[in-house]
């Protein structure tokens, strides 16, 4: 399975065939749970059809190694795939449920995660003055799912509420960050260690 799904990189095309069942339930999901329960529920899809856009022929990664990474491989294929398994589906899944089980705003991180990643996106775009794998659905669908969850669902929501759900979203962005600057860290040192290794060797 993990050779289809990342060394084989069949994992985008999955997520978007799965977010074509998901989005066709979410009728469904609203008429029986409620509005605000379904736009925490529409994010997961979102956010898959998202990261096909985002990551179809592995674009994402290579785009971000040769802009951020000046062509060293500041995202691998594993680490891509884990961040956007567990940063995204897991958190998805935990606030759709903490959305049924409490109430539709304790799952407000999912439509922050959303707009959280739009930015950087829109951003990168508008900085480097072209197209970025995942701007599209970042504008088309992100905007208008997330800001319509957050602004809906957040007029029952507390302070704390947003702060939590907000501070959720951040704080995935901010690891995906904190893991590429040391692992870029981490392979400017490495040359460096080899040269000094080499000097050793030949005293």
């Amino acid at each position: 399975m993990w050779n289809w799904l990342v060394r084989d990189w069949q994992w985008p095309a999955a997520a978007l065939f799965a977010s074509f069942f998901l989005f066709a339930i979410t009728p469904v999901i609203g008429i029986s749970a409620g509005i605000l329960l379904a736009l925490i529920y529409v994010q997961l899809p979102a956010y898959m059809l998202h990261q096909w856009e985002e990551h179809r022929g592995d674009r994402f990664r290579l785009y971000i190694n040769k802009t951020i990474g000046h062509g060293q491989e500041a995202l691998t294929p594993a680490a891509t795939f884990w961040i956007n398994s567990l940063g995204v589906w897991v958190v998805d899944l935990i606030a759709i449920y903490l959305a049924w089980a409490f109430s539709p705003a304790a799952g407000l991180a999912a439509g922050y995660l959303a707009l959280v990643n739009a930015l950087p996106h829109i951003g990168m775009s508008i900085k480097r003055r072209e197209y970025n794998p995942g701007v599209i659905t970042a504008v088309l669908l992100f905007l208008p799912l997330g800001g319509l969850c957050v602004v809906l669902v957040g007029i029952h929501a507390t302070w704390q509420e947003h702060l939590i759900g907000l501070a959720i979203a951040v704080g995935v962005h901010v690891a995906i960050i904190a893991y590429v600057a040391q692992r870029l860290a981490r392979l400017e040192r490495a040359p460096a260690n080899r040269h000094q290794t080499q000097v050793t060797a030949t005293r």
